[in-house]
């Protein structure tokens, strides 16, 4: 894995040439719970497409629903090397940092004064309101929540209701190769808004470290755009995944 990886603050005048894209997702039975329904979720509000988010700097993630724009989905996910799950053997969260570092260069938001939690809260969240005296620290907001499609009203004194959810698990990645990465490679991974989501506490803890094989979000219309971000987290680290996952990726896409 090269330790060059960098995400220029240019990026974000690129992001404004991409295409906004994209209402909805082939559902798939595999994997999940059953759909949601017509909860308003990732689709309402300010949630954009992961393909028209390369860098995560955009809130949310919204569904992908056109044809063309599932085909270039497929496109991206057919880049993604895979190989076999390695060990687990040496993994720590402190491999990757200390959590929630605002010393990660590299990837966008570093080094504003504020941690990566309390910066991807204000990314995604609406109606937000700070501790006092403070710009940075969130004690409450609205969620959309991308994976469930509910719509969570948030509070500080129960944090864990939201939790921020790294896309590929930095345990996965830990399987993959990261295990053999520079610490500054580790730091990018855990804290780059292109791997991170605030979303539903208990779904995130249901998820754990799976791959899309063995988990994806309960709700269904947004499964295609869970594994378009899944897959740009991928290239980007050059982190391979399994089979059973990349099969299951493309078939959100209708592969």
């Amino acid at each position: 894995m090269p330790d060059s990886i960098r995400t220029p603050r240019a990026i974000l005048t690129a992001v404004a040439l991409a295409s906004v894209l994209l209402t909805g997702c082939t559902p798939d039975d595999a994997g999940g719970s059953p759909d949601s329904g017509n909860a308003p979720g990732a689709s309402a509000g300010r949630a954009v497409s992961p393909l028209g988010n390369p860098d995560g700097t955009k809130p949310g993630l919204a569904p992908v629903t056109s044809e063309a724009d599932r085909a270039a989905a497929r496109k991206l996910i057919e880049t993604v090397v895979t190989k076999g799950r390695g060990p687990k053997t040496g993994y720590s969260r402190r491999e990757f940092g200390y959590a929630w570092m605002d010393t990660a260069d590299g990837v966008p938001l570093a080094r504003n004064g504020c941690d990566t939690r309390n910066d991807l809260l204000a990314r995604d969240g609406r109606g937000l309101r700070y501790r006092s005296g403070s710009d940075c620290v969130v004690v409450e907001l609205t969620l959309d929540d991308p994976y469930t499609g509910r719509t969570i009203e948030w509070r500080k004194q129960k944090a864990a209701a939201v939790q921020i959810d790294h896309v590929v698990p930095l345990s996965y990645a830990w399987q993959m190769g990261a295990a053999r990465w520079a610490d500054a490679t580790r730091e990018r991974i855990a804290n780059d808004p292109l791997n991170l989501l605030p979303v539903d506490g208990p779904s995130n803890s249901a998820k754990s470290d799976s791959g899309p094989a063995s988990w994806l979000p309960p709700d269904k219309r947004i499964r295609c755009s869970y594994a378009v971000r899944f897959a740009q987290v991928a290239v980007k680290y050059e982190v391979p995944v399994t089979d059973a996952d990349k099969r299951m990726m493309l078939r959100q896409c209708g592969g």
